[in-house]
């Protein structure tokens, strides 16, 4: 595990940038795993003046293949030639090449994004190097207090939450960046997880912050209530990415975890708000950071404007003052966000109650016994679900009583009538799931919507349960 400071970054950074700048590539790509390589270049395309993109790992070769195509990438910069030769590259010295024509970019843009959404065609976020900056600057003012010397990071770098909520900002602040291959820290493509692996690396790295997924948290807290010991310098772990149930919030507390949980987007180069020691609000997200102004449209779509992207790419849209999240949800009183779910997955029961999936599946999703859950119900008298046992060998009567539990926290709008097991858990591969864990619905409902609606067309006197 390799600690790496702003200052020991300065003189690989600037003689990475000399040389892309006597090369001068239009478009350069970064493929490769956690570690200082990755940092620096990164820094150094953007001292340079050369747009990178960083490729994610887990994106699928078609993903991998539409995204070069779609930049105009024609320099890559990869920690594996197998990979860059797999997407059209050859070696061309410190880096490999292809032949591409330029494309058209907002002006300013230093770093394409890609995040693949709700569908398998990952979509260009053109971010410039002062939205990165205003971000960073705000994460180190706001955690300032919390005096948080060594952040090891467990997301890939790929990921915009890291590389700039993360490693940018820790180095902005003085800190040590611990960096280790994704394997080190537990972490194995965009869903394998091993929880002790992780709580390990947490503890040799003596971290004082990290940033988790829901998912990542939950299997944390269920690895320290089994006996695994807490990691004693950890101070602070945001928690991101989709929705937490404020039973998980206090669950991992109790168990020695730090999590505080935050939102944001990758619009705005990704967190906009963050739950803080001594500004904290579990069943929010938080308050809204100083680079982020945020306000609520008349039908409850969250907007924010300040520190915004550039564009998308290959759209000539203009980019408005205040952009929409397409996230439904409320300040209170004290400047808090919560966020009730997306608009476009809003249920609308035929009782006329308006649910958020996000909502139930956090309940469902906070016990433990299961992995993911995706819930349904347009234009019904009640909820259903798709769930996936974090147990194969689970039985009915176990996730029938974690579906009673999660019930029992919700009012009865909003509670499961039944579920079924899903064949196989939702992931990148098969296109159910995005990297970060959200359910992509669309695709589970092709999988499974046949079976829910016999279920409902035998709902009166059936059981609370069906198994595919």
């Amino acid at each position: 595990m390799t600690p790496i400071t702003a200052a020991a970054l300065e003189e690989p950074v600037e003689r990475l940038a000399q040389k892309l700048q006597r090369e001068r590539p239009r478009m350069l790509g970064l493929l490769a795993d956690n570690g200082p390589d990755w940092l620096i270049a990164d820094l150094a395309a953007e001292r340079a003046g050369i747009p990178l993109v960083p490729l994610p790992a887990f994106f699928t070769r078609q993903q991998g293949a539409h995204v070069v195509a779609l930049t105009g990438m024609d320099a890559l910069i990869a920690d594996s030639p197998q990979a860059a030769l797999a997407l059209g590259f050859r070696q061309g010295g410190d880096w490999f090449v292809r032949d591409a024509g330029p494309v058209a970019l907002p002006a300013g843009t230093a770093k394409i994004t890609f995040t693949s959404g709700t569908t398998g065609t990952p979509k260009g976020v053109c971010l410039g190097a002062g939205q990165q900056q205003a971000l960073a600057e705000a994460l180190v003012a706001a955690t300032g207090k919390l005096a948080l010397a060594r952040h090891l990071c467990l997301l890939p770098l790929a990921v915009l939450l890291e590389n700039v909520a993360g490693a940018r900002a820790a180095l902005l602040a003085g800190a040590a960046c611990l960096l280790a291959p994704l394997k080190e820290v537990g972490v194995g493509g965009a869903t394998e997880f091993d929880p002790v692996a992780c709580l390990t690396a947490l503890e040799r790295a003596q971290a004082h912050s990290a940033i988790l997924l829901p998912q990542m948290l939950l299997a944390l807290t269920l690895a320290l209530e089994a006996g695994a010991p807490r990691p004693a310098q950890l101070r602070f772990a945001a928690v991101g990415g989709a929705k937490v149930s404020p039973a998980l919030i206090e669950r991992a507390r109790a168990a020695g975890l730090p999590a505080y949980e935050g939102y944001g987007l990758s619009e705005c180069a990704s967190v906009v708000a963050l739950n803080l020691p001594g500004a904290d609000k579990p069943g929010s997200v938080g308050k809204p950071l100083a680079h982020a102004r945020v306000k609520i449209a008349p039908d409850g779509e969250i907007a924010v404007a300040g520190s915004v992207f550039l564009g998308y790419l290959g759209d000539p849209e203009k980019v408005a003052q205040w952009i929409g999240t397409g996230d439904l949800g409320r300040l209170d009183a004290e400047g808090f966000l919560h966020i009730d779910g997306r608009r476009k997955h809003l249920l609308i029961t035929s009782f006329g109650r308006n649910v958020a999936p996000e909502w139930p599946e956090a309940e469902l999703t906070a016990g433990g016994a299961l992995a993911q859950a995706a819930v349904f119900g347009e234009a019904r008298a009640r909820l259903c679900a798709v769930v996936v046992p974090r147990r194969p060998q689970a039985s009915d009567a176990e996730i029938d009583a974690e579906v009673r539990r999660a019930n029992a926290r919700l009012p009865d709008y909003a509670q499961v009538a039944f579920w079924v097991r899903a064949a196989a858990p939702f992931s990148t591969a098969d296109g159910s799931a995005t990297p970060n864990g959200r359910v992509r619905r669309d695709a589970v409902w092709s999988r499974y919507g046949e079976r829910l609606e016999s279920r409902y067309a035998s709902l009166s006197g059936a059981p609370a349960h069906a198994v595919l």
